[in-house]
């Protein structure tokens, strides 16, 4: 690494380039204007916490293409430290192409076959001393599908030894699985490192059987983890604890790519984290988080900064918030 200072938050995970047309409501096989951006769920989440003025390093894979190129110029650029990022000289960097019809319809196109480059690290990649070192961890169940990703995956697991500030992002992608039952046992026994889980009704379906979001929620707790996240789309974001609940309405904006959102508001989740912040104060500004992304063409360089995020979270600051047992 850089420096010897531990680093604010470590992610692994997921980079590559996404291909987005600039032509909305256009078919791909119609669109004939793209724009080229740095992409990948924890790269992303990597991107939104450094531009929340925090010390970030991701863990991942990238070919030796000119794609490769872009995404590590891009990562360096957008304040992530790419010391741990691994350059695969058999595999392409992935290519992912979305269409665009707003408000809630975003098809994804992957482009990762037979493999991609963030799926190859292994155990070897793994830097325990970093990991553990970390303030926050940051994982996602996409790594868990494929080996040698999935041990590399639980060689930080056993590195960071259950750490404070251990997340795995639910992040389910049906493309990258044989089926929803052959994710369910990697993902739980990954929940069981954890202490901290996110992610939506159906990914939480696939990790515990429980779609229901306060079922759901008892359901990740019961599995040891200390902080559930379940985002609700129009019925807002929930988070449990053994001692206490909150659930904050949603942030109404007009949508323009609903794609990046849920990354914006995971680095906007470990800002809040690190900070040490009220629950309820942690999810509504990561709510304005997702929001701004959702309002926004690209995903990397549409995260938002802390002042962006401050200000349209204290607009939000008297929509409802629920709290119960």
């Amino acid at each position: 690494m850089s420096s010897t200072q531990p680093l604010d938050a470590l992610v692994i995970g997921r980079s590559g380039v996404d291909i987005y047309p600039l032509q909305v409501g256009v078919g791909l096989e119609d669109v004939t204007q793209f724009g080229k951006f740095l992409g990948g769920t924890a790269a992303n989440v990597a991107v939104a916490t450094a531009r929340l003025g925090h010390r970030v390093a991701l863990v991942s894979g990238v070919g030796d293409d000119p794609f490769g190129r872009f995404v590590a110029r891009e990562l360096a650029r957008l304040g992530v430290d790419t010391t741990l990022l691994v350059t695969d000289t058999e595999n392409a960097t992935p290519v992912t192409f979305c269409e665009m019809f707003p408000p809630d319809d975003f098809p994804l196109y992957f482009y990762r076959k037979p493999t991609a480059p963030d799926l190859q690290l292994r155990s070897g990649d793994i830097d325990a001393n970093v990991v553990r070192a970390a303030r926050l961890y940051w994982s996602t169940v996409t790594g868990l599908s494929e080996e040698p990703s999935r041990s590399a995956h639980f060689t930080a697991f056993q590195a960071r030894q259950r750490r404070p500030l251990t997340l795995l992002d639910l992040d389910w992608r049906p493309m990258f699985w044989e089926s929803a039952e052959a994710a369910g046992e990697p993902i739980r026994r990954a929940l069981s490192h954890v202490t901290v889980a996110v992610g939506n009704c159906e990914e939480c379906g696939v990790a515990v059987g429980e779609t229901d979001p306060i079922r759901a929620a008892d359901a990740l707790l019961d599995l040891g983890v200390e902080l559930a996240i379940v985002k609700q789309g129009r019925n807002g974001v929930l988070g449990r604890t053994r001692h206490e609940t909150v659930t904050v309405a949603p942030i109404p904006v007009r949508v323009v790519n609903g794609l990046g959102a849920g990354d914006g508001f995971g680095g906007s989740l470990c800002h809040g984290l690190l900070a040490g912040w009220p629950l309820a104060k942690t999810l509504r500004y990561a709510n304005a988080a997702g929001a701004i992304v959702a309002s926004r063409l690209e995903c990397s360089t549409a995260m938002p900064t802390a002042d962006e995020v401050a200000e349209l979270a204290e607009q939000a600051a008297e929509s409802p918030v629920r709290t119960g047992s």
